[in-house]
């Protein structure tokens, strides 16, 4: 058997096989709310294969989205639908994950073919938050600084949405820390100007972080993963690195979390990232060896035998894909078969998998 296709256990959940969905913003929502697009979208991905797909990311405040369109977690009429989606996730043997979210500074912009930079207040915009007073660029809103009253409440929140998650279905929850997004902005120094508990030194910065995992991880039952994703570095200097990820996630997996979701950038607007395939699997490589904790790769992995290279290396537990299954939603199902590992079809699509099924076909069938 191909390691990719090996089943990878967490806590009480087991996964069929070591491919993921990517969180992938859709930009589609209405008052923070999951429709038929997100239905369809993430509906595909577990048809095709894949053993855990995840949300995008979901704020778990309003003044956390991205943008406007960006999909929210902040009340219980939000997971109405994505109850729903869990469901159907569930129904074709994969597990539903939810990302939650905080964009902080980097929150109230355009979405990609909107515009560009921040969404005036007229417009439906709002003034975004961070751990200090400055903007992630030029076409940015300057953020209000966190009182530290508003801090815990924020952690709260994530700790409710992760509740709220659990019980609509999603097995695997994931805090979002990366991509310069709110935790990102706390961690990294270029970012972080505190003079409080909340900046300055290693424990400080990462103070944000680590009591949010902690109340997220009491708000959810023993039996049910706990992800953070990470940037594992700023790519400049001065800036957060592999090193302090390292640090960081040793400490995370002291708190309860299982996986460590590796992927870098997004806090320096003009960083220079070498960008190519498997970028940042050295990351997730690193973590897994010296944090000693499991760790999914993310970034460019688009080749069956590049992905399950990166497993069978013991690179990372787990591959997790985005825009290659943008393009190809059953790529799990094409990769097990470029592997030479029999995976099941879903029985609709017999007729088109790897052998066919002609006859068993009726005629009244025959397209």
């Amino acid at each position: 058997m191909p390691h990719l296709f090996s089943a990878l256990r967490l806590r009480d959940v087991t996964l069929a096989n070591r491919v993921g969905v990517s969180p992938m913003c859709q930009y589609s929502s209405v008052d923070g709310l999951a429709n038929d697009w997100h239905f369809a979208h993430l509906a595909a991905r577990a048809v095709g294969g894949a053993a855990l797909v995840f949300t995008e990311a979901a704020a778990v405040t309003p003044e956390g989205r991205i943008s406007p369109e960006d999909l929210g977690a902040w009340s219980e009429k939000h997971f109405e639908p994505l109850e729903r989606i869990a469901r159907f996730i569930d129904g074709q043997g994969a597990v539903a994950g939810i990302q939650l979210a905080h964009a902080g500074r980097k929150a109230s912009v355009y979405r990609p073919w909107s515009g560009d930079g921040a969404v005036p207040v007229a417009e439906g915009g709002w003034r975004p938050v961070g751990p200090s007073a400055l903007a992630f660029g030029e076409r940015y809103a300057t953020p209000e600084e966190l009182t530290v009253e508003a801090i815990a409440a924020l952690q709260q929140a994530f700790a409710t949405a992760a509740s709220r998650a659990y019980a609509a279905g999603f097995r695997v929850i994931e805090i979002h820390g990366a991509h310069g997004y709110l935790a990102h902005q706390f961690l990294s120094p270029l970012s972080n100007r505190r003079a409080d508990a909340y900046g300055g030194s290693f424990d400080n910065r990462t103070r944000f972080l680590r009591e949010c995992v902690a109340a997220v991880r009491r708000a959810l039952p023993d039996r049910c993963p706990l992800f953070v994703r990470i940037s594992a570095t700023d790519w400049t200097e001065g800036g957060w690195d592999i090193e302090q990820s390292v640090d960081l996630a040793r400490r995370l997996k002291s708190l309860g979390v299982d996986v460590i979701d590796c992927s870098s950038g997004g806090n320096v607007e003009k960083a220079k990232v070498p960008v190519g395939p498997g970028y940042q699997v050295p990351f997730a490589e690193r973590i897994r060896r010296e944090a000693n904790i499991a760790a999914a790769a993310v970034g460019m992995i688009t080749a069956p035998t590049q992905a399950d290279q990166i497993v069978s290396a013991g690179q990372a537990d787990l591959v997790l894909l985005a825009r290659e299954l943008l393009r190809d939603p059953y790529w799990p199902l094409r990769a097990a078969r470029e592997l030479g590992h029999e995976m099941a079809w879903p029985a609709q699509y017999l007729r088109a998998g790897p052998t066919g099924a002609p006859e068993r076909t009726p005629a009244h069938a025959i397209d």
